[in-house]
């Protein structure tokens, strides 16, 4: 979200109303969980610390509940104080993301066509080339004759002695033929979906939506556990982020950020081991 300083009252509302009602901002940051930094900032109109759409939105209903002030109304002015696309639409970048990605996903499908045809061409040519060189000649060698010599009639005195006939040699037996067992199928594909565990060590709002359905926007509470499975992506958003501790498919995802930071990460089957813990 884009920072906002222009002139204008609706942080000094704020303010005003806080002061009014003897509250410290620490206490507001205690209550609904949201931090300081990003307190100051709504009081100073610096929305740029805010996260976007709704989101930003409940940060002030939070506010304005503590200080007294009608959630609605002061939404209302938040909006007219505001009224840029970061306030009043959902997460932007998601978009941006997607765009960026689908763009880099037609890249890469273009780059790896070009190299199937430019290994195809020269192996087609191959196969015709050795097709066409392996075929007979016609007009080929004949079959070589056989002379038949005449010979003299054979006298009795060269008419050798009779000879008992060698009874011919048995033929071996034969094996049975051998069945071949088929080839092994092949290992059916991976598993594609990611599973996504979420948990917090202190109350912490979220959002989570999953594949374009959103399925979290409240305040968890420490060791309530979110077990989500993903086919395409998720997009999750957190209000403090080092009170996220998340797992992605059953092993450790890293630190989201600081303490008090507002954090949007998404994640796809594809792109989550790039959030994994270093082993």
């Amino acid at each position: 979200m884009s920072a906002d300083r222009s002139t204008g009252d609706f942080g000094s509302k704020l303010r005003e109303a806080r002061e009014r009602r003897g509250v410290s901002l620490r206490q507001i940051a205690n209550a609904t969980k949201i931090s300081v930094a990003v307190l100051e900032a709504l009081e100073r109109n610096d929305i740029s610390r805010l996260p976007g759409g709704i989101f930003g939105r409940a940060f002030v209903r939070s506010y304005a509940i503590e200080v007294g002030l009608d959630p609605e109304t002061t939404i209302q002015d938040f909006i007219a104080q505001f009224p840029s696309d970061s306030v009043t639409a959902g997460h932007p970048t998601t978009v941006q993301v997607e765009d960026h990605e689908a763009h880099e996903s037609d890249r890469r499908m273009a780059s790896t066509f070009v190299r199937l045809i430019a290994i195809s061409v020269p192996i087609a040519g191959a196969v015709i080339y050795f097709g066409i060189a392996g075929r007979p000649t016609p007009g080929g060698e004949s079959a070589p004759s056989t002379s038949v010599e005449a010979s003299a009639p054979a006298t009795t005195a060269d008419v050798p002695p009779a000879v008992a006939p060698v009874p011919a040699a048995s033929p071996p037996p034969i094996a049975p033929a051998v069945a071949t067992p088929p080839p092994a199928s092949a290992t059916p594909a991976a598993d594609d979906r990611l599973t996504v565990e979420l948990t917090v060590t202190r109350p912490c709002w979220i959002t989570a939506t999953v594949d374009g359905r959103q399925t979290i926007n409240r305040l968890l509470q420490p060791r309530e556990k979110n077990t989500i499975a993903v086919q395409k992506e998720i997009v999750v958003t957190a209000g403090d982020a080092a009170a996220v501790s998340m797992t992605l498919n059953g092993a450790d995802a890293k630190p989201l950020g600081k303490a008090g930071d507002v954090v949007t990460v998404r994640l796809t089957p594809d792109n989550f081991k790039g959030y994994l813990q270093n082993r």
